[in-house]
C-alpha cells in the first residue's frame, strides 16, 4: 500500500473525528488481492520475530482492542494477522454479556483482570467499550447494574470516557502500549455478509436473529462510535479506524499497524554479561567433547 496504515487510518487525537468521514473500502488504487495475500504474509513474518523481542526484553506488553459492528470480521481478522505469533506470548478474551459478578464491580473491571502481563500481547474482541456502545444505543441495560445514583445519561458517558482515558493513560506510564482498531463495515456490506451467513448452512451458527433487529440502531450505533473514538483517541492510546469492506485489504491494515508500534518501541534481545558469556563458551567446549568421545 502506497500509503502505511498507520498514518492513514489514525483516527484524530483532538476529539475532531467523524464518522461520516471515516472509509469503508480501500482506496481506488489499493493492490490486487494476491499482493496483499504477499504483503500479509510478509508482515505476519515480521509480526512474529518482533512478539518474539517483546517476549525476551519483558519491558512492554502489547494490548490491541478490536471494535466493530456485527460481521465486521473481527474473529477472522485476529486469527489471520496473528497466526504467526508463538501462541504463548498472546492472548485472547472475547467479552460477551456482562455475568452477574462482572455486574457487581464498576464497568473496567472485568477488562483489567485480562490485562497482558509484560512480554505478551493481549488481545481484547469487544472490550470496556461496550459500556459506551452497546449500553448506550440500549440504555436500559443500566437497570442490571444497579448504579448507586439514578445516571443522566449524557453525563454517565462524559464520566465513562474520563474513566477509560484515566485507565489507558495508566496503562501506558505502566509499560502497557494500548492500540485499538474498529473495523469499520458499511451497512450495506454488513446486509451482504448476513445473507451469505443465511444461505450456506455450514455459515448459519454464525447468524443469530438479533443481529438484524441490531440493523434498525445502525445510526444510533454510528453516534456512539463517533463520540466514543473522538472522546477516547489520543497521544498514548489511539484508535485507527480500518476499512473493512474488503477483508484481506483490512487484515493487511491491522498487521502494518501492530507492526509499525512495534517497531516503535525499539525491541531487542537481553544482552548476555560477559560473566555468563564466558561460562557458555566453557559449556560448549564440553558439550562439543561428550560428541567426540561418543
Amino acid at each position: 500500500m502506497s500509503e502505511r496504515a498507520s498514518r492513514r487510518y489514525r483516527a484524530p487525537t483532538d476529539g475532531s473525528f467523524e464518522v461520516d468521514k471515516a472509509e469503508t473500502a480501500p482506496p481506488k488504487r489499493s493492490p490486487k488481492k494476491q499482493a496483499l495475500v504477499e504483503r500479509l504474509a510478509t508482515l505476519k513474518g515480521e509480526l512474529g520475530e518482533l512478539q518474539e523481542r517483546l517476549y525476551a526484553q519483558d519491558r512492554y506488553s502489547l494490548l490491541l482492542i478490536f471494535q466493530a459492528m456485527d460481521a465486521a470480521g473481527k474473529d477472522g481478522t485476529i486469527r489471520a494477522v496473528m497466526s504467526g505469533v508463538n501462541p504463548a506470548g498472546c492472548q485472547v478474551y472475547s467479552f460477551k454479556q456482562p455475568s452477574a459478578e462482572e455486574l457487581d464491580h464498576d464497568f473496567l473491571w472485568r477488562a483489567t483482570k485480562a490485562l497482558p502481563e509484560r512480554g505478551r500481547i493481549g488481545i481484547f474482541n469487544r472490550s470496556y467499550y461496550e459500556e459506551v456502545l452497546v449500553v448506550r444505543v440500549h440504555p436500559e441495560l443500566l437497570d442490571r447494574q444497579r448504579l448507586p445514583i439514578e445516571p443522566k445519561l449524557k453525563r454517565l458517558w462524559k464520566d465513562r470516557y474520563r474513566s477509560i482515558v484515566e485507565l489507558e493513560r495508566h496503562l501506558v506510564r505502566n509499560g502497557t502500549v494500548v492500540v485499538k482498531f474498529w473495523l469499520h463495515v458499511s451497512n450495506e456490506e454488513q446486509r451482504r455478509r448476513f445473507l451469505a451467513r443465511l444461505s450456506d448452512p455450514e455459515k448459519n451458527w454464525k447468524f443469530s436473529p438479533g443481529d438484524v433487529a441490531e440493523r434498525a440502531y445502525w445510526d444510533d450505533y454510528m453516534a456512539a462510535y463517533e463520540d466514543a473514538i473522538a472522546a477516547t483517541s489520543r497521544d498514548d492510546a489511539p484508535w485507527y479506524v480500518i476499512p473493512a469492506d474488503d477483508k484481506t485489504y483490512m487484515r493487511v491494515a491491522v498487521s502494518e499497524v501492530i507492526v509499525d508500534v512495534l517497531r516503535g518501541l525499539d525491541l531487542a534481545y537481553p544482552v548476555v554479561p560477559e560473566s555468563d558469556r564466558k561460562q557458555f563458551a566453557a559449556l560448549e567446549q564440553a558439550l562439543q567433547a561428550e560428541e567426540r568421545e561418543r
